[in-house]
């Protein structure tokens, strides 16, 4: 662990800490907010996942989070969204390559070798911050765009982990949309079956022994909403199967972090309760 970054903000410190993974086998970088009280003793953690094109920065320089976290107690931890490295595979154009891991652990060549995004957030991320910084056991876990499609599947797929998860904007149903099905080939192949350990929708539809409330916050004029995040799909699938949902469909709100500034506080609020419980 090398920090590359530290300022102090709002009584605490938005540092910014790179590392070596084994998971993904590059360097990889990572955001880490530590509010004030992190100095007297352990603090729950929020992971907060970026969407497309983003890297550690866009979510700690843009999205005005810091002030809530300090207020609540909360370490805030943004990974980036890829490996990163003259070694690792990339590809032209935005949604595919670096920038753009999806959160899965791709099966198809050259994208094994390295992008495995879902298994780094899930075990060897956490371990590391656990072990590196004034945490507590207690999870929680959003994310914006692709990254709340990160979120809500690794909070479904492992609900133990997390005491709470949201998400601004997801991708929720994958492989049902542009954007999914285009990753999905690339990194999982044709199988579908695979598709669907991914995909929120589906992980809903399923038998889930564990059943995390999930918070969504959507912008109604998102230029995205109607042929790539469609929330009313996950939204049918949850009431169909008793899944708890709440979905807040915001008007005049886009995609942009303008959007996710406007709500983050709400959302802070809605984990640090989760986290205290």
């Amino acid at each position: 662990m090398m920090r590359i970054e530290h300022h102090v903000c709002f009584g605490g410190a938005q540092e910014v800490w790179q590392h070596h993974s084994d998971v993904l086998g590059c360097d990889m970088r990572i955001g880490v907010y530590l509010p004030p009280q992190a100095k007297d003793g352990p603090c729950p953690v929020l992971y907060w996942l970026s969407g497309l094109t983003c890297t550690e920065q866009n979510f700690i320089t843009k999205a005005g989070a810091q002030r809530y976290a300090a207020e609540h107690g909360i370490i805030l931890v943004t990974p980036d969204t890829s490996p990163r490295g003259d070694d690792v595979a990339d590809a032209e154009g935005y949604d595919i390559g670096k920038g753009a891991g999806f959160y899965v652990n791709a099966t198809e060549a050259p994208w094994s070798a390295h992008y495995r995004m879902y298994d780094y957030v899930v075990d060897e991320l956490p371990a590391l911050i656990e072990a590196s910084f004034p945490a507590n056991d207690a999870r929680a876990i959003s994310g914006h765009s692709m990254g709340g499609h990160g979120a809500l599947v690794i909070a479904l797929r492992n609900p133990t982990r997390y005491r709470s998860v949201s998400a601004f904007s997801p991708i929720v149903a994958p492989s049902q949309v542009p954007w999914g099905e285009k990753a999905f080939t690339t990194y999982l192949g044709a199988d579908r079956d695979a598709w669907a350990l991914y995909d929120a929708t589906a992980l809903v539809s399923s038998e889930l022994n564990e059943r995390l409330p999930l918070l969504i916050e959507q912008g109604r004029d998102d230029e995205f909403l109607a042929n790539q995040l469609k929330p009313e799909l996950l939204q049918l699938a949850a009431e169909a199967q008793g899944q708890p949902i709440t979905l807040n469909l915001r008007p005049g709100y886009d995609h942009s972090y303008y959007f996710i500034a406007s709500f983050i506080g709400e959302h802070i609020v809605y984990h640090a309760r989760a986290m205290k419980a």
